[in-house]
Parts: C-alpha cells; sequence; structure tokens
C-alpha cells in the first residue's frame, strides 16, 4: 500500500504487525553527546529551568530521570517497549531539553548537529522501526535553516522538532519569516513540542508547569501563527502539533468570535481562526477518550495522529487501547496512516 511520500523523497517501507500500522508521531530520543558540548560552554542546568519548579516537583522530576535516564538516551530497551504497547514504528523527535536556545549561536548549531547525527544513527539501527525528526537552532535563522536543510537533504530526517516559543521570542516573530518559508518549501513537517510556560510564577506547585502550562504554550504558539497571518502567508506548512494541540481545539469558537467582533483580532488574519486550526495536525494525547472522541468530531480523523509521550511519566501506557472505541476507518488513520502520509512511509 503507498502513501503519501515526504516532499520528493523516496518512501520509507514499514510493516504492521497487527490489523492496523501504528505510528508513534511523538516520542523522544536524547542524544548524550549534544548535552556535552553545551556543558562544556555553559556548565550546569540550563537557565530558568528551575525557576517555575517547586521543591516537590523537582525532587519528583530527578527520580524520574534517574529512572528512565537509560531508556530516554538509548535503544536498550526501545524495541521491546514498542513492541509491548503495540507501536510498529517510533517518529524519533530530539528530548525537549534538547533544544538549546539559550546557547550562543554556535553553540547550538553545533549541538543540533549533534542530535540530528545522532537521529540519523538511531534511524539508520532499525530502519523499518524508526523515522527520525531533527532540532534547529533557532536562536539564529540563517543557521536554523542550513540545518534543516542538512536534516532533509543529508540525513534523511522526515521532521523538525522546535519549541513553542525560542527564549521567551513569539514564533511569528518577523526574523523567523525565512524559516517558515524554507519549512514550506521542503515540504518537512514542523512538530510543534512546547516545554513549560515562560511566565510560570504561579505554576511551580503541583506540576503545573507541564500539566497547564505546556497545552498553554501551545496555545499561544498557534494563537500567533493563526492571528498574525504566518498561516496566510504559507498554506503549505506541516505543522502537528503535541498534547493535543492545547486548549483551542475545545475553545476556538472564542477566537472566532474575536475575529469577527474585532478589528485588532482581524487585521492579519484572512478568515476565521478555526479554518486555520482544522488545517494543523494534532497528536491524540489527551488521555481521556471522550476527550479523543471531541477532538474527532471536531477536528476530523484525518487530521489526529496517535503519540504516546514515550518514555516520559506524562505517557499514554495504552496508546493502542485508548483509540479502541473508534470506528475503524478513523481507528486506521488515527493509530498510523495520517502520520505515514506526513512523514512519508509506505507500508509494506
Amino acid at each position: 500500500m503507498s502513501l503519501f511520500t515526504c516532499g520528493d523523497r523516496a518512501p520509507i517501507p514499514v510493516r504492521a504487525r497487527g490489523q492496523h500500522l501504528v505510528v508513534d508521531i511523538h516520542c523522544h530520543l536524547g542524544i548524550p553527546a549534544a548535552d556535552a558540548i553545551v556543558q562544556a560552554r555553559y556548565p550546569g542546568p540550563p537557565p530558568g529551568i528551575n525557576d517555575f519548579t517547586s521543591a516537590k516537583t523537582g525532587e519528583v522530576n530527578r527520580a524520574m530521570f534517574a529512572a528512565m535516564g537509560r531508556t530516554l538516551n538509548t535503544l536498550d530497551t526501545r524495541l521491546a517497549d514498542m513492541d509491548r504497547l503495540g507501536i510498529d514504528v517510533q517518529a524519533l523527535s530530539p528530548s525537549p531539553g534538547q533544544y538549546f536556545y539559550y546557547a550562543d549561536a554556535e553553540t547550538g548549531r553545533d549541538a543540533a548537529r549533534a542530535v540530528n547525527d545522532g537521529m540519523a544513527a538511531a534511524v539508520a539501527s532499525q530502519p523499518d522501526r524508526f523515522v527520525g525528526m531533527g532540532t534547529v537552532p533557532l536562536q539564529n535563522a540563517e543557521m536554523a535553516i542550513a540545518e534543516m536543510r542538512r536534516c532533509v537533504a543529508e540525513l534523511d530526517l522526515r521532521g523538525i522538532e522546535i519549541s513553542s516559543n525560542v527564549n521567551g521570542e513569539d514564533l511569528h516573530a518577523e526574523r523567523l519569516r525565512p524559516f517558515w518559508a524554507a519549512a514550506e518549501e521542503l515540504g518537512v513537517l514542523i512538530f510543534l513540542h512546547p516545554l513549560g510556560f515562560t511566565q510560570g510564577q504561579r505554576m511551580s506547585e503541583y506540576y503545573f508547569n507541564n500539566l497547564i502550562g505546556n497545552p498553554l504554550e501551545s496555545t499561544l504558539a498557534i494563537g500567533h501563527l493563526i492571528f498574525s497571518g504566518t498561516l496566510d502567508r504559507h498554506p503549505g506548512l506541516k505543522i502537528c502539533v503535541a498534547h493535543g494541540g492545547g486548549y483551542l481545539p475545545g475553545y476556538w469558537g472564542r477566537m472566532d468570535h474575536g475575529w469577527r467582533a474585532r478589528g485588532d483580532c482581524s487585521e492579519h488574519c484572512q478568515h476565521a481562526p478555526s479554518s486555520y486550526l482544522r488545517k494543523l495536525w494534532l497528536d491524540t494525547l489527551v488521555f481521556d477518550q471522550d476527550q479523543l472522541e471531541s477532538l474527532v468530531r471536531t477536528h476530523g480523523a484525518d487530521r489526529l495522529c496517535l503519540g504516546t509521550d514515550y518514555p516520559f511519566d506524562m505517557a499514554e501506557p495504552d496508546p493502542v487501547g485508548f483509540h479502541a472505541r473508534l470506528a475503524e476507518e478513523d481507528k486506521a488513520r488515527i493509530l498510523g496512516l495520517n502520520a505515514a502520509d506526513l512523514l512519508g512511509l509506505k507500508r509494506a
């Protein structure tokens, strides 16, 4: 069965081990070599990483990373975990802690290259089970574009993971316009994955910086891309948003009303915001089957992709079973066919 190919690149053959092809579009791999590059210049934790973290949350986070560090940073147990979870293919994306936007541009570029080389090596070790996404140093748009082109042309990575902001700068910034133009030109998937909330002073307790902050960051990032006209300028962009797209899919009516009622909301945005939202892809990492079914009704089964957040503690523990209540046609698309379209996979 031949599916869409990623740009003009050859499709990657993959095999379904069950009734449906199952592709996890949201899972992470850490590349220690990149950490070493950044630590040599910026020793210690990333700036601000603990600003919005209570003592208890910090304690739990340290225990989590101690327990899963090898799983995150190696392939040792990954295939066995995939088989246990019913995952045929993982779309490996960098650990969000490896964006390194806070580093100077040259260090960020070198670290991104190390991440991307590591991703390509992981894919090469199991090319029928892994497909790769890279990272780029968005603190410098020219370097980011050059590295994105290398990811596509030399490493055959099928996506680029980015955060929801760059050191607090929103993604519709004028200096990033060439990046979006290049992403559209290349036809490469942009996987938008936040890393906590930038103004999280009230979110330090109860892991709110993640539980509430991550979806809120995605909501802001999508909102800026829509209302700024970025998606009007680049209608060919392929963007998939983690964590079910944040809060917008459940509350887009307020944005549409603001666009109709206020000139400042419609100044740069040609159409109702919900019309752009439905052109994005979302993962299904929402943890509640009623919420999943709501996404299918409002967003469409053709724009949803299974995502787990493996191997973090916020991962979906039963990704295939979570979709069991869906109609078979919807299930087939969400479990794997949509991601195969986006990533250029071909079911053997």
